[in-house]
């Protein structure tokens, strides 16, 4: 994995327990897939991500080029082939309590790795999900564009799946609209339309 600025061994990464990243949920993510060796939508997935450290007014310590690069660099220090990236900005290591800006440098770490979320059967054959009780944190109180490092929400509602022995639980908006699953989006087809 690459963190702070170099490659290094899984086993020796550390997040200091004073990062608000740890403390808080303070920070963002991207997730980006590799098919063939090749990255699926850098560009768009840097964008998205320095998009949402902007909202969150946190300061990332490392430019998009550069991030780029550490991409590239550790996706092939891994041999990812068909994989998963995971792209994170911590806040940084500050102070106890919530003030952001006591957080003088902003923390960057980059895994790239296998994933496989789901045997492979189920792609063929569908799944049972559930549609989780607890719904989705209002968009009037966290944007949902910024990917942001509290997946609470997303857990207890995993947890809900989990208990009724599914994969996966639907989550629904507060006035009960379908948003998105715990860790998946979520579309329809209808009359050959693709609904997001």
């Amino acid at each position: 994995m690459w963190m702070d600025g170099a490659l290094v061994d899984a086993a020796d990464a550390k997040v200091s327990v004073f990062d608000h990243a740890v403390l808080y949920g303070d920070g963002c993510f991207e997730g980006i897939r590799t098919y063939g060796g090749r990255i699926f939508k850098l560009e768009t997935h840097l964008r998205r991500m320095y998009d949402s450290a902007e909202k969150i007014r946190l300061e990332p310590a490392y430019t998009k080029d550069e991030i780029a690069r550490a991409i590239r660099e550790t996706v092939a220090a891994n041999g990812v082939v068909d994989g998963y990236i995971r792209l994170v900005f911590t806040r940084g290591v500050g102070t106890l309590g919530l003030h952001p800006f006591r957080c003088p440098r902003a923390g960057a770490f980059i895994i790239a790795d296998t994933i496989q979320l789901y045997p492979p059967e189920l792609y063929q054959n569908g799944m049972n999900v559930i549609v989780a009780k607890r719904p989705r944190v209002p968009i009037a109180c966290l944007d949902p564009a910024i990917k942001s490092l509290n997946y609470l929400n997303n857990i207890l509602a995993k947890i809900e799946a989990i208990d009724a022995n599914v994969l996966e639980a639907i989550m629904l908006n507060t006035a009960g609209y379908v948003s998105e699953c715990t860790g998946d989006n979520i579309f329809a087809i209808k009359d050959g339309v693709i609904y997001t």
